[in-house]
């Protein structure tokens, strides 16, 4: 399988490098390589492919991770493949039952 890209640069992923202790846990439980071991510590190297899981955040012991699991496109395609009701992406522009523009949203 090539590289997997969702939505460019909407994933509420981060990592704070100065709490990473270099255990590689994320790494391992990533199922979409987002994550490589530079010399001290993990470094995210494929940002757009993180599908918003939540492994990596549950898996670190030093809490240098944050993700908002469940939320943005990621959700939104599970949720759909998973027969649920609303299942559309909210990361682009929203509208009304008038067509006026909505703000906010998941993503906003």
């Amino acid at each position: 399988m090539g590289n997997l890209t969702y939505l460019k640069g909407v994933a509420t992923l981060q990592m704070d490098e100065k709490k990473c202790t270099g255990c590689g846990m994320c790494i391992e439980v990533c199922p979409h390589h987002v994550f490589e071991m530079n010399v001290k510590n993990a470094m995210i190297i494929n940002f757009d492919a993180c599908m918003e899981c939540g492994a990596c955040r549950q898996n670190c012991p030093s809490g240098a991770i944050s993700v908002q699991s469940g939320v943005g496109c990621a959700a939104a395609v599970i949720g759909s493949l998973l027969g649920r009701n609303g299942g559309e992406c909210c990361c682009g522009p929203r509208t009304d039952e008038t067509g006026a523009q909505k703000s906010g949203g998941c993503c906003s």
